[in-house]
Parts: structure tokens; sequence; C-alpha cells
């Protein structure tokens, strides 16, 4: 199928984004790479009358970092979060997630804005910036304010962005001394979407977890924080009885669609098993980066 009529805006600026996006309102839609919302369009399941197309504004992209805090850009590709040696320094879990992310082609072209804004489930910075406790600078007619990814999203394809408004940045802090990461990702093939995936952050002080955030993806209406699974291992010396208990809690908040990916029983026990991976792995590299 083919889009329905649509006009087609490039702006040079935000400034101007912003007034054409406060223009057309509810009839337009921020086209960033693309892969999320031009399937929809072609499938009619989102007929926008006006695109505004981001990719000239170069102030939406690149990687810095400021005071502790790494800023990313929204209109920064995949590919760029890959290459970028200031993430595999400071914060290694975003370009691990990134290559995850569908195909090199996809990955030239995606940008983590557009994946995380879109508030798809199946999306998977969401998850991975809610366990970096990351926050996400929103900047709209009434001028620009900053919201923790962790309570962004609200349902399916629904955030907290306001008409108007454009996710231009994320800020991530530099994870310490001590920290470890991991996103263990299931998907039935190259380019697919998770079947069900983990991101686990935790900060260990001798054998103790201070510190642990735990996500999930693609298995319920938003991005998932499993705060009763954070619960049984902070403040502990995580042993594997902890860690089946912490996956239990896991499973317990899942509540995956039924689709060609699996039914909710599968899904659900392959989020189980992704948690334990990243868990298990973020504590080997947290015991790696100890000070």
């Amino acid at each position: 199928m083919i889009p329905g009529s649509f006009e087609y805006h490039r702006p040079a600026t935000l400034d101007d984004a912003v007034s054409l996006l406060t223009e057309y309102g509810d009839e337009a839609r921020v086209l960033a790479g693309g892969h999320s919302l031009l399937p929809m369009m072609k499938l009619r399941f989102a007929e926008p009358a006006h695109l505004v197309d981001l990719n000239d504004i170069d102030t939406l992209k690149g990687i810095t970092e400021e005071q502790g805090v790494l800023h990313i850009g929204a209109m920064t590709t995949e590919n760029e979060l890959i290459a970028s040696s200031l993430l595999r320094e400071k914060c290694p879990l975003i370009p691990e997630a990134a290559e995850l992310i569908a195909d090199p082609q996809v990955r030239n072209r995606g940008t983590i804005g557009g994946d995380i804004a879109h508030g798809d489930p199946s999306n998977d910075h969401p998850a991975v910036m809610m366990a970096l406790d990351a926050d996400l600078v929103l900047r709209g007619p009434a001028g620009e304010r900053v919201v923790p990814a962790d309570g962004f999203y609200l349902g399916t394809y629904y955030t907290l962005l306001e008409p108007g408004e454009i996710l231009i940045g994320i800020r991530v802090p530099v994870p310490p001394s001590g920290s470890g990461a991991s996103y263990q990702k299931l998907k039935r093939k190259t380019g697919d979407y998770a079947t069900a995936a983990s991101a686990v952050c935790l900060q260990m002080e001798g054998d103790i977890c201070r510190k642990i955030n735990i996500a999930l993806t693609n298995v319920g209406p938003t991005a998932l924080k499993a705060d009763e699974a954070m619960q049984v291992l902070a403040g502990q010396n995580i042993n594997d009885s902890l860690v089946g208990e912490a996956v239990r809690k896991a499973m317990a908040i899942c509540d995956p669609a039924v689709d060609l990916r699996g039914d909710v029983e599968y899904r659900t026990h392959m989020a189980g098993e992704m948690t334990r991976r990243a868990i298990n792995l973020a504590l080997e590299r947290a015991r790696g980066n100890r000070s």
C-alpha cells in the first residue's frame, strides 16, 4: 500500500519545527528516521496531513559529556551511537543495545530520539533509558522541560509529549565505578523486534548491590520497570536464589501481546530468562569495573 496525501516540511531550525507543529496541531507528525512512522502510514494506520522532517536540524545531533552527564542529540543515529568512543568508554550499554536493533541499513537512518519518542513497546531504547536513569529533554511552544524516562510512557504510542513538543535530547548520568550493565534480547531473526528483552544496570559496593534498575521490552503496553524485582536484589549480596526470586518478580508484571513471536506464557518465560542473563552479566561486569 501507499500512504495518503500529505504536505512535507523540512525546517532548518528547531524553532521552525516547533512553529510548524504548533500551527498544524494534531494533523502534523515528526519525521526522524521514519522506520516506525512510514510503515504505519503505508498501512493507513497513521494519516498525518503534514510531515515535519527534522533531518536538517544539526543542533539535534551529536554526543558530548558535561560534568558527568552524557548529552545525546535526539537525531543521533543508531550507527553513530555504535561508533561513539565516548559511549563505549562511559556507557557501553547504549551502543550494545543499538547493535541489537534491526539491521545495518536501518541503523544507518534510525535515530535514538525516534525510537524513544514513538512510544512503541517493542522499541529497545525506552527500557535501556529507564534502566540508566536517563532524562529526556523536550522542547515545545512553552519552552524546554526535562522529564525522567521512567514515567514518560503512559500507554502504547502514548507519552508525556504535549502538542507541539519535540524530544530534542537525552541526558544520561555516567555510571560510577563499580557499575555494570547488560541488555539481553531474544528475537526470532535479524531485524525483528524483541520477543522479550531486559535491561539491567547495577552498582556494587564490595559484595553488596547498592542499586539496581531492571526494565523490560515488549512484554507490556509500554517498557516496564520491574520495581519489585529490583527490591529483591538492592542491598543484598546477590546469589542464585535471589536472582531466581527477582526473575519471578519480573515475570509477574509481564502482560505481552499474543503474536507470531509467541503466546503469553512463552514470552513471559523468555522475559524472565533475559532478565536472569542480564543480571548475571551486569554483575560480572560490575565486579570487573571496581576501582
